[in-house]
């Protein structure tokens, strides 16, 4: 559910947060979380209907043009107005002019951003705030830029090794649906007069093809129906996350998550640092970014920083760092570059992961390849065992 929170921001200003939370409580401690002072909770009138021309609003984009603008000689105030005449959905035109507004009416640029949640997330929200005390806003949005490229780029690394399995899972199951729903039942109907002499498991495949011959628009409809019940289910949230849960259930994929999940915790505690966030509000900012179990572990490592224990010692003991992070955040907090060990953990822990997609990929695509194709083959097989016997025979 979504609930429009009137809070009052760091600035003393009032603004409206639109919260998406199972409950008003849960929508207030976001809001408290976030830093802001409640003032009233109450439930999101607007209906929404889901749109599928709506896309979410181009942070890293709006960033770089914002920046570019910037770098050309433009104040703030002139560059949106620039990205606002030339914003092609009415929603983005509509979100930067709110903004426009709100720095017309006295306004910083953090508290115009905070009043749309739902396009600029906290971190970019605190990225900017925090250069506002320093008067760089470039460095402010360079930084963030840079942050989210190393962010997707493992992302993209993995979803790239996924599109061809993908493909070869699909072809796949299309040519084994075809050959057991088209061509199985017609051979079917040519040794239906010889049913008895057939060897078993020909006999049991041509038995299942008579079966689909006979039903085939019911098993048809019952395949469409479990493909849009399939569809629906993993579009609820909840029921995603169990069947991600349960097929990264096993220790060698769990430990690579892990590992994938640390490294972007480490990399946006560590920006998050470099723009002057205190340790404790950061790993607080960062909790949306972690699982469920690894949320507590995060709960437990600011009450011991809170305690008066360094980030690397606080960390370790919550099961949030490796060996080799736990001692590269020593370093850091001995010299007083913790911002700068923790982006180079998250280097070292995004090469070790592309590092396994790629050994995962070259083993991977030929098991799946030979298991289709035995499947296909076996298929064809048995269909024609028959027909092998009976030219023996004659033979």
């Amino acid at each position: 559910m979504r609930f429009v929170v009137k809070a009052v921001d760091s600035g003393k200003s009032v603004v409206l947060l639109r919260v998406d939370a199972h409950d008003e409580m849960t929508a207030r401690d976001d809001a408290c979380r976030r830093g802001f002072a409640v003032l009233s909770v109450r439930r999101d009138a607007v209906v929404r209907v889901p749109s599928l021309r709506r896309r979410g609003f181009p942070t890293v984009i709006f960033s770089i043009e914002l920046l570019a603008l910037l770098d050309a000689g433009l104040n703030v105030v002139e560059a949106l107005q620039t990205l606002c005449q030339k914003a092609e959905q009415t929603a983005q035109r509509r979100e930067l002019q709110g903004i426009l507004e709100a720095l017309r009416r006295g306004e910083s640029l953090s508290q115009a951003l905070a009043a749309y949640p739902d396009a600029f997330p906290p971190l970019y929200i605190a990225t900017v705030r925090s250069s506002e005390r320093t008067g760089d806003i470039k460095q402010a949005l360079t930084r963030y830029v840079s942050y989210q490229e190393e962010l997707d780029k493992v992302r993209k690394k993995v979803v790239a090794a996924l599109i061809y399995p993908a493909i070869l899972v699909v072809v796949g199951a299309l040519v084994l649906g075809f050959l057991l729903l088209y061509v199985v039942p017609r051979f079917a109907r040519v040794y239906e007069d010889i049913s008895a002499d057939l060897p078993f498991f020909s006999g049991l495949l041509l038995s299942v093809g008579r079966w689909v011959d006979a039903n085939g628009l019911a098993v048809i409809g019952a395949g469409i129906a479990l493909s849009a019940a399939a569809a629906y289910a993993l579009a609820r949230p909840r029921v995603r996350a169990a069947v991600i849960s349960k097929l990264l259930a096993t220790s060698l994929l769990a430990q690579r998550v892990r590992t994938y999940q640390l490294a972007r915790l480490y990399r946006t505690v560590g920006m998050l640092l470099r723009a002057g966030v205190p340790a404790v509000k950061c790993l607080d900012m960062v909790r949306g970014i972690l699982p469920p179990h690894q949320r507590a572990q995060l709960g437990r490592a600011m009450q011991l920083i809170e305690q008066g224990r360094s980030i690397s010692a606080a960390l370790s003991e919550a099961g949030l760092a490796t060996p080799v992070a736990t001692s590269m955040m020593a370093v850091g907090e001995k010299s007083g570059r913790v911002a700068e060990l923790m982006e180079r953990i998250a280097r070292f822990l995004d090469d070790e992961t592309a590092r396994f997609v790629d050994s995962f990929t070259r083993i991977f695509e030929p098991v799946l390849m030979s298991v289709i194709g035995v499947g296909v083959g076996l298929i064809v097989v048995l269909m024609y065992m028959p027909i092998f016997e009976l030219a023996g025979s004659v033979r």
